[in-house]
């Protein structure tokens, strides 16, 4: 008995290894253009995990509507991001503007692009998945982040696939990525077939840059500690405590729209645990215009607070849409002290309580203890994970 049950273990062990073997070789058969870009940055063997990250039991947004994440997709959407063979003359990618060192955004206020610079500051994308808003720009003229993918490319500044002004168009990237053999075998892998299409390249960057997230803050050690985001958290400073209260809670007004009592209100536009912008937002009071003159009153989307700054406390790159800020104090003094603009027919009313531009009348150690707390929904992992980073060999 023993000796047919030790047959049988060393017949199964053999077995497992002998198709673990088969399954290695038919992938070195089948995708060997992948393999030889790709060694050492991407194993279709064992692909990373994108599709089933754990968050936090108090995340409840989600806003992957029909595109759920899969590794496959997902990987196939990380090579897109990082190629520069979509631009049109091979020198810009998706990573150009949006550097996973800085959360995917950029440290410049302006991206170069294949046509110049862009007209708008490159917000940063961690934590796209998770957010109330589901529109994207600034200006949220796109409906869903499937379709926001591809408009960079279909830019003539940006990446140049615009099929205006002298460029091929969107049907003229498909032809250039078709004859790429790792496009080839990664459309099939993903999809069952060679060819491809804008969907489907929509559909495989969503899904990539819907997995970048980041919920290693000390904002979430402290919110796991706890019921609710208005109980003081055990692993804050008293002044990180008193920073998230001023976030939290509302301003109270006198008739002149001085604050007299009461906090800054953030989190009337940013709530949290998300800390993603309101779909019902209007413009902050900037209506500048990047690298150009007159006004823009038309922008109501932001990124999500979340690694706003980085590990060290400083900021991922100039803030708002001109890239115009660049320190946590402008940003707090620009909402500490709103000037209403006769032609900005867009601002939040939030910011304009009884007819006047909020003044916030900020207390001595206020803004210092504001500045706190934003700096602990900062994480660590975005910044390095290798499953966000290019898969070229360098």
């Amino acid at each position: 008995m023993k000796q047919s049950t030790s047959l049988l273990f060393l017949v199964s062990l053999f077995t497992f290894y002998s198709c673990s073997n088969s399954t290695e070789s038919e992938i070195a058969t089948s995708y060997p253009n992948v393999i030889e870009a790709f060694t050492g940055k991407i194993d279709l063997n064992s692909l990373s995990n994108y599709a089933n990250q754990t968050k936090p039991a108090y995340i409840t947004k989600d806003n992957t509507a029909g595109n759920p994440i899969t590794d496959k997709g997902a990987t196939l959407g990380r090579v897109l991001f990082y190629d520069k063979n979509l631009s049109s003359n091979n020198t810009i990618s998706c990573a150009s503007c949006h550097i996973q060192a800085n959360a995917f955004g950029d440290d410049t206020d302006a991206s170069d692009g294949v046509n110049g610079t862009t007209t708008r500051h490159a917000m940063r994308l961690v934590n796209s998945r998770f957010s109330n808003e589901r529109k994207f720009f600034w200006d949220e003229r796109a409906a869903t982040l499937e379709l926001q993918t591809s408009e960079p490319i279909k830019n003539h500044i940006e990446m140049g696939f615009s099929g205006t002004s002298g460029d091929g168009s969107i049907t003229t990237l498909i032809s250039k990525l078709q004859a790429i053999g790792y496009y080839k075998e990664l459309f099939k892998y993903v999809y069952g077939s060679e060819e491809i299409t804008e969907s489907k390249l929509q559909n495989a960057l969503a899904q990539f840059i819907r997995s970048i997230q980041s919920f290693d803050s000390k904002y979430d050690a402290g919110r796991s500690a706890v019921q609710n985001d208005n109980q003081a958290f055990p692993n804050f400073t008293a002044q990180e405590n008193q920073g998230k209260t001023l976030f939290l809670t509302p301003p109270v007004f006198d008739g002149l729209g001085v604050r007299t009592s009461g906090g800054f209100g953030c989190a009337a536009c940013h709530a949290a645990p998300e800390f993603d912008i309101d779909p019902n937002t209007k413009n902050n009071g900037i209506i500048g215009v990047l690298n150009g003159t007159g006004i823009d009153i038309t922008n109501t989307k932001a990124p999500s607070l979340r690694d706003l700054v980085n590990a060290n406390g400083i900021p991922n790159g100039p803030m708002m849409h001109t890239g115009g800020l660049v320190t946590l104090q402008n940003v707090i003094g620009h909402y500490g002290s709103i000037n209403l603009a006769a032609r900005n027919t867009n601002l939040d009313p939030r910011l304009a309580p009884n007819g006047f531009g909020q003044q916030l009348n900020f207390q001595p150690g206020e803004v210092n203890a504001l500045i706190a707390f934003i700096k602990t929904l900062t994480g660590t992992n975005v910044y390095s994970d290798p499953k966000w980073a290019s898969p070229f060999k360098q």
